[in-house]
């Protein structure tokens, strides 16, 4: 069993900021549990904290039931793979592989099956005599997770692994790395800034911001009930719109968009909580996909609006777009659309937004 605990785990480096503050997570034996965020949000640090590689200003680490807080790095049993993959340029493949395990004194035999074994699973045989130079950025990183892969550790950690490789070996080690995890039937914690690896990839998300978690789920749980305004905008690609509105009282309850005439209709099932805030201002969220050309039922409002961009991507198009002075994306299939088509009427679906209460800005339930 693999199971790594963080309680009310804090680092600071100058007594004043924290850059993680008060962190309590679970991972549990076997998962893959990706830390996201954006630069600075303290998730990289998170992981060196894991690792060893950062002393802990408060809280607890435990694996396997044992706080590891004072043990060093290589006796944690945790194996780690940088953004750089760190490979020595002397060394071939095999002995770059093998080399902690020599470092460890297992005899020859033990470090040629472990080597071997590694090398199969991530298609390496046939490399294992080359220079790093004469290997490409993917069978590179490849060379990293394998010298982790030899040492069985109890935990494998990723920080950024896929930042230094282009979009198409992205996709690929993206893919490698997911079927790794199911071949090793490992414990992975996995920090990237990339919330499309993050979706892809985890079957635990832990979104942070400033050395806060913001919210900890499953993918689609953090996609369709976000906890609040951040990881709703954070989760989904192209992001989640954003409009601020007053509730008013006109032919019913509706939304007013902040400094313009524009009305939104709220439908029935969320009348009922809004009708306490009546004159307050909130913040009304609407996904890209949720905007259409045409409406697909009653709940789907047409809107007047100024196109600015389409943006072909294939079999779906980007439209950029204003409300107002508010710019929108939509997300739409591209057969449905021309180029030189002159839209001044797009159809929002209401029965799909999100709402956020303006100061705390979390999802009004």
């Amino acid at each position: 069993m693999s199971e790594v605990i963080l309680k009310n785990v804090s680092k600071s480096y100058d007594g004043k900021i924290k850059s993680v503050n008060d962190v309590n997570l679970t991972i549990n034996d076997k998962e893959f549990v990706v830390l996201v965020g954006p630069s600075g949000c303290g998730k990289s640090t998170t992981l060196r904290m894991i690792a060893g590689l950062e002393e802990i200003t408060e809280g607890q680490i435990i694996l396997d039931g044992k706080v590891i807080n004072d043990i060093p790095p290589k006796d944690r049993d945790i194996a780690m793979v940088f953004q750089n993959y760190a490979l020595y340029p002397h060394m071939t493949v095999y002995e770059n592989m093998a080399f902690g395990l020599k470092l460890r004194k297992l005899n020859k035999d033990e470090i040629k099956t472990r080597v071997t074994e590694a090398a199969k699973v991530l298609d390496l045989m046939d490399y294992l005599n080359r220079k790093p130079k004469t290997l490409s950025g993917g069978q590179r990183q490849r060379v990293a997770v394998g010298r982790a892969i030899v040492r069985k550790p109890k935990v494998f950690l990723f920080d950024e692994p896929l930042s230094n490789l282009d979009a198409k070996l992205r996709v690929q080690m993206r893919t490698e790395i997911s079927k790794l995890h199911k071949k090793l039937d490992a414990t992975i914690i996995y920090v990237t800034h990339d919330q499309i690896e993050a979706m892809t990839m985890g079957s635990k998300i832990v979104v942070m911001k400033d050395g806060l978690v913001q919210q900890v789920g499953s993918p689609a749980a953090l996609y369709n009930n976000p906890a609040n305004k951040f990881v709703a905008g954070f989760i989904g690609s192209p992001a989640m719109n954003f409009i601020e509105t007053t509730v008013i009282e006109l032919n019913g309850i509706q939304l007013q968009l902040v400094n313009s005439e524009i009305i939104l209709n709220i439908p029935e099932l969320h009348k009922e909580k809004f009708k306490n805030l009546i004159g307050k201002n909130i913040i009304v969220g609407i996904r890209p996909e949720e905007i259409r050309l045409e409406p697909v039922g009653s709940d789907y409002q047409p809107v007047n609006v100024k196109i600015e961009l389409i943006e072909p991507m294939g079999y779906e198009s980007f439209i950029y777009f204003m409300i107002g002075d508010i710019q929108f994306t939509g997300r739409v299939n591209s057969i449905n659309i021309k180029n030189d088509e002159k839209l001044s009427t797009l159809y929002i679906n209401t029965a799909k937004f999100y709402f956020f209460d303006k100061k705390s800005e979390r999802l009004i339930d």
